[in-house]
């Protein structure tokens, strides 16, 4: 059933910003008289379709994808069989070149300002709810990957990169591990120390086998949900149970919790649990891997800013370039060998694996803007066959004021047309790859 969900969340995200993208080169192609032979979201086979207009509008099996046929240009259909003939007044090599730029420019611009008022309404409608860095007076809980680079339980972190932050989520923003030589700064045992990042560390976040290993803030906290037929359901836990002591150890914060927890794996332990006020023991086995199967809600105090419409249309706009600017410098990174490029991209089974197995509508739009501004920053790029590539050969003719042949774009729409489809072959056999890692 997740897997369901999470095809169904791909597949209707990315019709919609295919639709969209696709809608902007036709509107655009038919604003400056070029005739519009197909639009069409997915690729054939054709399950359906219809005429209105000089223009058939279908929608395709493959839905990875879509495109506009306009009549006169040399596209991924490679129909060049007319192309001999004198230009027809309604072919969109007919047309001036800055015409033709802000056709080819047209579902990027669509899609930038999709991406843009996703993020203005999300930011809108739900504000920002986040932990005060002055909440996480208990210092860190070091997972794993948080040991590795040198992070400590108990830690206390006071500055990321030199300079003082007020949300904890920082801690963990794009801007610390796609940044270079980045470092926290933290109070352990009354002293400042400087814990390096590695710029590579980006690529063991990443790792689906790391989810949930970094670091969190510490504190008191409480049982929330229960996963079924695990030793936490088994014992009787309910929602809002608070444990007190295992084995008589008293547990106040949760690392306290996850000490007993890992001294006992596999055994069984009596849990003292305060539940409406009174003290409740229950015996159950902690499982091997040294946990009870519940999630945990930690009683820390939350903030929550709401912003005004104006407020709202600043950040929100901010926030999607900032999607842009993080993925140049993702690849920046890979073109620098500090991460590798089969653990940083995705495809289309990555990228269903983001939205997740649950349907949030929250999440799901916030992942829709997110890919909006991805699909409009890929297309930019110079790659014959993309918007970027053809952008780039009406940029030379516009400045030299000499036009490529139509031979040359034929060719380089077919050298385009290989290096997007191994790309794509690369991406989803990545993706199977990773699945069996």
């Amino acid at each position: 059933m997740e897997g369901l969900i999470m095809a169904g969340q791909l597949i209707l995200g990315l019709s919609i910003l295919v639709g969209l993208h696709e809608l902007g080169h036709l509107v655009a192609a038919k604003v400056f008289g070029m005739r519009v032979e197909q639009y069409s979201i997915g690729f054939p086979p054709k399950i359906f379709g219809f005429k209105y207009g000089e223009t058939e509008y279908s929608l395709g099996a493959v839905p990875l994808g879509g495109f506009v046929k306009i009549s006169g240009m040399v596209d991924e259909s490679l129909d060049t069989d007319k192309l001999s003939e004198e230009p027809k007044p309604w072919e969109f090599r007919s047309k001036p070149a800055w015409q033709r730029l802000i056709v080819m420019m047209g579902g990027i611009i669509v899609n930038v300002i999709t991406g843009v008022i996703i993020f203005i309404a999300i930011v809108y409608t739900n504000g920002d709810r986040y932990l005060p860095a002055s909440e996480a007076k208990y210092g860190i809980i070091a997972y794993d990957l948080a040991k590795e680079i040198g992070l400590q339980t108990g830690d206390k972190i006071v500055k990321i990169n030199g300079k003082t932050f007020t949300d904890f989520d920082e801690v963990t923003s794009s801007k610390v591990f796609l940044g270079s030589n980045s470092y926290y700064t933290v109070e352990r045992n009354g002293q400042l120390i400087d814990i390096r990042i590695p710029n590579d560390f980006i690529e063991k976040l990443s790792d689906k086998n790391n989810a949930g290993q970094f670091l969190t803030a510490n504190g008191p906290f409480e049982v929330a949900r229960i996963k079924e037929e695990s030793p936490a359901d088994k014992a009787g836990l309910k929602e809002g149970d608070k444990i007190v002591a295992v084995n008589q150890a008293p547990i106040q914060y949760f690392s306290d919790l996850q000490r007993e927890l890992t001294n006992n794996k596999g055994k069984q332990v009596n849990l003292t649990v305060l539940r409406d006020g009174k003290e409740i023991n229950m015996a159950t086995t902690i499982s091997d891997d040294g946990t009870l199967g519940f999630y945990t809600k930690f009683l820390l105090n939350d903030a929550v800013i709401k912003y005004s419409l104006g407020e709202s249309i600043t950040i929100g706009t901010d926030r999607a370039f900032g999607v842009v600017f993080d993925n140049i410098k993702a690849f920046g990174k890979i073109f620098r060998g500090e991460v590798s490029a089969t653990k940083s991209l995705s495809g289309p089974i990555g990228i269903a694996q983001i939205f997740g197995g649950t349907w949030v509508w929250e999440r799901f739009w916030y992942i829709t803007g997110l890919l909006s501004m991805i699909l409009a920053f890929m297309n930019f790029l110079p790659i014959p066959a993309l918007d970027g590539g053809h952008v780039m050969f009406l940029m030379y003719e516009i400045v030299s004021g000499r036009s490529p042949s139509d031979k040359f774009l034929e060719v380089a729409q077919k050298v385009g047309m290989v290096i997007l489809l191994s790309l794509m072959v690369f991406a989803i056999a990545n993706d199977t790859f990773k699945l069996f890692q």
